[in-house]
């Protein structure tokens, strides 16, 4: 398995990384980290460097980037974009999340 995005996330991406006039060595990083009402939170921003064990992606031309250590809970994660009225943004489609808090952001495991 591993990590795959929607074409409205695809879409979205893209437009925040031109909006951002970010350079073409700029990619998505994806992970996790301790914290959150549900014991863990997701991390999702745009990077430049690479650590020694990421994992690497190419999804529709978008460079998507985790840690290894992420990984182990984001394998076959899809990160989706949804718009609801007015509001809209990325949420985490995660199998491997027992649970999840009513905000979306964070996940036990």
């Amino acid at each position: 398995m591993a990590l795959t995005l929607t074409e409205t996330a695809i879409k979205h991406v893209k437009e925040l990384k031109q909006g951002q006039n970010l350079p073409d060595t700029a990619f998505l990083r994806m992970g996790v980290k301790g914290g959150g009402c549900s014991g863990m939170s997701y991390l999702l921003e745009f990077d430049s460097e690479m650590g020694p064990h990421d994992k690497e992606f190419d999804i529709d031309g978008i460079k998507v980037v985790c840690d290894k250590k992420s990984y182990l809970y984001l394998n076959g994660t899809t990160l989706d974009y949804v718009q609801q009225g007015l509001q809209g943004g990325f949420t985490f489609v995660n199998p491997q999340a027992k649970s999840s808090c009513g905000c979306g952001t964070s996940f036990s495991a």
